[in-house]
């Protein structure tokens, strides 16, 4: 049974990932960014995206999740992959010719670079999905909260600084779903070539998300003047 608010998606269950502790999943989460914003490459980018692919069966999702979570992000991929593919051959082309002067190998390695920027991307998300899939969002909050402890010290607001945290792990998977849904709805109506169709609903209901979201940090207290 899925318990879905408007934090972010949480499957109960008894994997391995569920049983590890809050605090070594946000570190391994830490790490595995850091591996792959650190080296480059197709190749690694396909690893990355095979070990994201393991923790998120690992952590409970199944071939309907992946597909939602892949769906949502090809919104973004597309043209992303377009604009790093063609940035990339211009780049290598410059002074010879241009685009039109570009050699199919040329072409290739541009696509290669294009996918190797994607799947990085496309391996965090699957990563984050796994880590809130697999753990609870007070559990979430309760260990960054811990981890952030000393800082109190000095004067800097833990609760808020492990809030913000937990709202960028989960932001990207519900914004993606929000603009999913938004193209779906202009399809429907055959206007999905429309920009206006597709951004303004897209922008009302990530207010509205925002606005919830705010609801939700209120009934837990944050936010709120102290004095």
């Amino acid at each position: 049974m899925r318990n879905v608010n408007p934090l972010g998606s949480y499957l109960p269950g008894s994997g391995p990932l569920h049983r590890l502790r809050p605090g070594a999943k946000l570190l391994g989460l830490f790490v595995f960014a850091i591996v792959v914003v650190w080296v480059p490459g197709a190749l690694s980018a396909a690893v990355a995206l095979g070990i994201a692919a393991l923790l998120g069966v690992l952590a409970g999702l199944r071939g309907r999740d992946f597909w939602r979570v892949a769906r949502r992000f090809l919104l973004i991929a597309v043209p992303l992959f377009v604009f790093t593919t063609i940035s990339d051959v211009l780049s290598l082309t410059q002074g010879s010719g241009g685009i039109g002067a570009a050699s199919i190998d040329v072409w290739l390695q541009g696509a290669s670079r294009g996918f190797a920027v994607v799947g990085d991307l496309f391996a965090l998300i699957l990563a984050a999905s796994a880590l809130t899939a697999s753990t609870a969002l007070e559990d979430m909050l309760d260990t960054i909260t811990w981890l952030l402890r000393p800082l109190r010290r000095v004067g800097i607001p833990t609760e808020q600084v492990s809030l913000a945290f937990s709202l960028v792990i989960t932001a990207i998977p519900n914004i993606l779903g929000i603009a999913r849904e938004s193209h779906d709805a202009a399809k429907a109506r055959g206007l999905e070539r429309s920009t206006r169709a597709l951004v303004v609903p897209l922008v009302i209901r990530t207010v509205a998300h925002a606005q919830l979201t705010g609801e939700a940090l209120a009934a837990r207290g944050l936010g709120e003047d102290e004095g």
